[in-house]
Formats: structure tokens, sequence, C-alpha cells
């Protein structure tokens, strides 16, 4: 069977955009579907054609299987890659595939619905003598009866949804009387995000490694792996860092560790590319452990098509054509060393909470042995809609110093502005000791996280910031000097105070007096001589005898900095803001925790769970949110009456306020009058 003609992506973002290089190298007519909140789009831009399928949520768009087919109908496609996540391993849409007569490009639907469900998929990798970790995994068992098992399964264990991946809902739990909640949060997580709450329970492997093998097999019968990756370096069971190949396996582990990938595969029938998943111990290197099959494209692929020099996707789809593989398990060799850095959306400072925005600025990385798989576009808004991924950047090297040296530079080189990311966070994990040296397990980040150390807005910075502002209204006076932004007067000039916002509660003032090509600027009493050129989207600033340039763009009243993977903005406070915030914490006494509640993130309000007129207690919980997958529960910063500002299902900006808290200080000792205290049915109109 010849390749096919027009294939249809089921998916969005950098995995559709790598998928759609593939197919215009194989002279294959991509077809791009998109959302509302995708309409401009990358994917859309490359793709020979487009298709609109449903508004912003997922349910009425990427996971909405008739629109999809449908779309495929329209545009004459034979065949369907639907990318990972979102359907990439739904047996009901490869059964939709199947009756439309379009081609699923991916395994069939045996190994579909036994892989992907971790208690079936467990059982059944035992009975092949594959080796699995110990603990519970039936169907159907209540909360209470999984308290009841975990007894014999023992401490610390980890609760998993049977369905779903990427460790969503994934709960450790290191004592008994942890584990009902623990049950609750993660059967909530499980039915959100993958429509199955069934929980399974495992004994907590010690120094676990996560350890992947890569295989493909065809339809003839032929089976091959590409080797492992190491996928050890996660947070929130979220992989962070991947690479290809381990540091830990010696020679003999890899070639059983491969064998095993490929006999979990036969035993399925397996059919395209898929990921056998393995918990390995750091303190025993030689044993392995089945965790799951992903049956489909990995996040992680680069690593191996780098050491491997084999594009996944083209096989995937020669595959799918029914052609035979003409590789042999001989001719994989893993040359030299990989390792793929995930540059996400969100703001290490705060907790990792998702981040959203619009791309004013950007710059990837290139150089020799980089790869970056990415779907950033200056001017894309990025929405809380989807998983904050937004691009891998992946460096080869000779040998894994010189990969790891690579990717450090190539992190150093990506400028991203007008959205916060990981990657100064990034460029801090790679050069941890342990990961320089390959001594790595999966709580190696829960472990130094709090040793990290990130860069603030040092003089330099705000001096470029406060000068970009200077240069602007200097422009705008266009030479006259009675329209300077010092002013003109006999005598010495006065400085121009540009009072600059770090952060929601920190403020710099910056003065600055003379021209932007020739200033002097003054920062916590002491001044240094200072100058801008600006060549947008960068500046060059000389800062006290110092150069440097910086990466620069304006939004409304803030500027966004970026130096070396270090991202900061930087808000100028009019007087009016100035003086609203004094006024607001005349009533406050000094230290006193503020009343008010505001949400760390853009997202949607999931649960209330206090009404206005309650008496809530400092830590008491009041509302969750949700954001790209990500659960944040927001607490009462003081004891008091709580007065709710949102609903379930409203939609909330970053440090909006949710709820406010009148602290019982200030409250009368009489009853409440019917004013002051509202029926939860009042609270919700």
């Amino acid at each position: 069977m010849t390749a096919f003609g027009t294939v249809l992506i089921a998916n969005r973002g950098e995995i559709a955009c790598r998928v759609i290089r593939t197919l215009k190298a194989l002279g294959i007519r991509s077809v791009a579907v998109y959302s509302d909140a995708d309409r401009t789009a990358k994917h859309v831009a490359m793709a020979d054609t487009a298709v609109r399928i449903g508004p912003a949520a997922p349910r009425s768009s990427y996971l909405n299987i008739d629109a999809i087919i449908a779309a495929a109908r329209e545009t004459g496609a034979e065949a369907i890659h639907p990318g990972y996540g979102f359907l990439s391993e739904s047996a009901a849409f490869a059964r939709a595939c199947d009756a439309a007569g379009i081609v699923f490009i991916g395994p069939g639907i045996r190994a579909l619905e036994i892989m992907g469900d971790k208690i079936r998929s467990k059982n059944h990798v035992a009975s092949h003598g594959v080796p699995t970790i110990p603990g519970i995994d039936r169907s159907g068992l209540s909360n209470e009866q999984l308290i009841e098992a975990a007894a014999g399964v023992g401490y610390p264990l980890l609760i998993k949804p049977s369905a779903g991946g990427g460790g969503k809902g994934m709960q450790v739990v290191e004592r008994a009387d942890g584990l009902p909640a623990a049950l609750e949060t993660a059967r909530r997580i499980a039915a959100s995000a993958f429509g199955d709450d069934t929980l399974l329970l495992e004994r907590l492997v010690t120094a676990p490694r996560h350890i992947e093998v890569q295989v493909l097999a065809d339809g003839h019968g032929t089976v091959i792996h590409l080797g492992e990756r190491e996928c050890s370096l996660q947070r929130r069971h979220q992989k962070v860092i991947e690479e290809a190949p381990s540091a830990l396996l010696d020679d003999g582990t890899r070639i059983r560790i491969g064998e095993a990938a490929c006999e979990v595969a036969r035993s399925v029938d397996y059919r395209g590319a898929g990921t056998v998943e393995f918990l390995v111990s750091a303190e025993a290197p030689g044993e392995f452990f089945f965790m799951e099959m992903n049956t489909r494209l990995q996040v992680e692929h680069p690593v191996t098509e780098l050491v491997t020099g084999v594009d996944l996707v083209e096989w995937q789809v020669r595959i799918a054509a029914g052609q035979r593989l003409t590789l042999g398990q001989d001719d994989i060799t893993m040359t030299g060393h990989a390792i793929e850095a995930r540059v996400y959306a969100e703001n290490p400072e705060r907790g990792f909470l998702p981040t959203t925005g619009t791309v004013l600025a950007l710059a990837e990385a290139v150089g020799d042995g980089i790869r970056v798989d990415s779907s950033l576009l200056a001017g894309l808004e990025i929405t809380p809609d989807y998983d904050p991924l937004l691009s891998k950047v992946v460096a080869w090297g000779s040998d894994r110093g010189q990969a790891l040296s690579r990717l450090d530079v190539a992190l150093a080189g990506t400028t991203i502005l007008g959205v916060q990311t990981n990657i100064e966070y990034l460029r801090a994990l790679i050069a941890e000791p342990g990961v320089q040296s390959g001594d790595l397990d999966t709580g190696l980040i829960d472990r130094r996280l709090g040793d990290l150390r990130f860069r603030t807005a040092d003089h330099g910075i705000l001096a470029a910031a406060a000068l970009a502002f200077h240069a602007e209204r200097w422009a705008l006076a266009g030479g006259s000097l009675w329209r300077e932004p010092g002013g003109w007067r006999l005598g010495e000039a006065r400085p121009v105070r540009y009072s600059l916002a770090t952060s929601a509660t920190d403020v710099v003032d910056v003065l600055v007096s003379g021209t932007p090509a020739r200033a002097s600027v003054t920062i916590g009493g002491e001044t240094r001589p200072a100058s801008i050129e600006v060549m947008h989207p960068a500046v060059l600033v000389e800062f006290g005898g110092v150069t440097r340039r910086l990466a620069l763009a304006r939004d409304g009243e803030s500027v966004w900095i970026g130096d070396a993977g270090f991202t900061c903005v930087l808000t100028l406070r009019s007087r009016a803001t100035q003086v609203a915030e004094q006024l607001a914490t005349i009533s406050r006494v000094e230290g006193e925790a503020s009343p008010d509640i505001r949400s760390p993130m853009p997202g949607t309000v999931i649960t209330v769970g206090a009404a206005t007129g309650d008496t809530v207690e400092a830590g008491q919980t009041l509302l969750t949110v949700e954001a790209m997958k990500m659960e944040h529960k927001l607490q009462a910063a003081v004891d008091g009456v709580v007065h709710i500002a949102v609903r379930p299902g409203d939609l909330v900006r970053s440090d909006q306020i949710v709820a406010t808290i009148a602290p019982r200080a200030t409250i009368s000792a009489a009853e409440p009058t019917q004013s002051a205290v509202r029926t939860g049915s009042e609270a919700q109109q």
C-alpha cells in the first residue's frame, strides 16, 4: 500500500506542528483542526488547510469525535494522526475512524483497550512474564475497600488513576491518615480529566528512576525497540527533562529491558510507535518493573530520534499505510546523547502555577545539535484552556556532558516575552550536581527545589526599564524643551521619578536625569551614568560602565525584559495607583495579612467551599481554581467573616480578588445584622 494523500492531525500546539513537518517531507497534504482559541495558532498556518471544530473547551473541540470525523470527511483525509493527549489513546475514537473508513494512525483497538487501563494492562503483562510492581489493581473498588486493602500494600504508596497518563491525578501517601483525602482528590481529577475515576494502589519504589523504551511494530509481525529514555526528572509526576540513553543502565540490562518492552508490544499485537514505561530503583538498577504502556507518540520522542536517526512520525504513517518495517533490531544503534527540556507557561516563583499572556517577543534557539519543537509565534495568545507546554528545546552531543552544555546555551538563547515561563528554572535544574553527574531519581526535584535560587531584577535591569520609559517620553516630547520629561528650568535639572512595581507587593523608585543617550540613574540612593539604545525587540543598556544587550517588549504600562533565560515584568505605577494603594492600607495594621483572597492564576472556579456570611478560620479552603489541568486551592489568610465574589464555573484572572474576609477584630461582638450575613443562595445571585 502506498502512503496517504491527505492526513488530518487531530491535535494542536507543538505536536501538531511537528507532525505537519514530516507530512510535508513525505509529500502528504496536511489538514489542521482548530478551536476558536487557536484560530491564529502556528499549526493552523503551517497546514495545507484547516477546519474549525468548535469553541475553546476541549470537550467541544479537540475531544469532539464527531467534529473531527466530519472535518476528515470534508477535506478528504484518508487517515488521522492523533498526536498525543486528547484522543490519541481513545478506543472510541479509533472505532469511529474505522466506521468512517478512515485510518487511525495508531495501534489496534485491542491494544488501546488493554493498555488504556492500568489495572488490566498490569495483569495482562504479568501473565506474559513481564515483572510488575506489587499493589492493588482490581476494578470497582470503593474508597473504603481501597483503604482496607492499603494495609496489605504498605506505605508509602502511590494512588494512580487507571485511565489516562501524564501523572494527572497521581497522589503519594506517606501514612494511613492521609489516604482518605488523597483518594477523594485522585477520584475527582481522574473523573474530570479522563471520564473514569477508577483508582489503583501501588507500593512506592524507593529512589525510583523512570526508564521507558520506544518500540516500533508493523502489521506483519515485526517488533523492534529503539533503546531507552530516562525520564526521572519530574515535578508533580510530570516530566521536565528527558534524555537518551539512560546513564543508569548497563549493556546487559539495556538488552533485557528492551526485550521486555517488545514482549509487551507483541502480547497485544501492537502496531505503530509506542512506549513501554518501567520503574527502576537506583539502589537495584538491574531490576525493572512494568508501569504502563503509552499507545501513542511521547512528548519526549525527539531525544530518541536524535540518537537513532529514525523519524518516528514517518514510520507511524508508513506502518498505518500497511508498509513493512525495513529496520531490524540490529539496524538500531544509539549514537551520542540527547537531552530535552520542556518549556512551560508557568511561574516557578509562584509554585509553578500556569500563566497566560500574549507572546510579545520571541527568539528560539539555533546552533549545532539543537532542535526546537515549538508552537510559538510572536503575537500568539496563551490561554488557560490547554496544557501549558509551549515548546521543547532539545540538544544532541557526542556525549552527555556536551549535550548538557549545548542545552544550557540553547535555553539561555531562548527569549519568550509576554508570558512567564520556566526557562530560568530549567537552566538551574540542569546545573544541579546530581543532574550533571547523572545521579537521578524521580524525587530529586522535590528535594532540591527549595535550594534553587531565582534571579531578581538587578539594578541594571531596573535602569533599563526606567530608561525605556524615559526614551519613550523623550520621543513624545519631539525635542521641545517645554515638553521634556524633566521639564525645563534654570539651575539644576530635576530628575524624573519612575515608580516600578517588581511584583504584586514590591516597588522600586528609579530617578532618571538627562537624555536617554546620556543620563544619570539613581537607584537606592546610588547614582550612576547610564544610556539606552532601543533596537526592537532588544535594547543596548549601559549602566555604571557595564553594557548589556537585553530583550525588551512593551505591554501597556508594563515592560518585559529578558536576559539569558531570566524574564521579569516591571510595571510603571501611576500617581493614581500609588494613592489608591496608600488609602487601601490606612485601616490595616502594619504586618497584618491582607483580607483579600486573590487567584494566583487565570482559570475556572470549580468548587466553592464557603458562602458569603460564613465564619472561616485561617487556612480553611474557600474555593478551588483550575487552569491548564491543574487545581489550586485558595485558603483564608485570617479568621473572620467571608464574602465570596465568584461562583463555580466563573472565569477568573490572575490576581483577581475572589473573596474578602472581614477579620474578627473588626466585627462587632453583637449579633450580625441581616445585611452583614447572606445565605448561600443569596450569595450566588
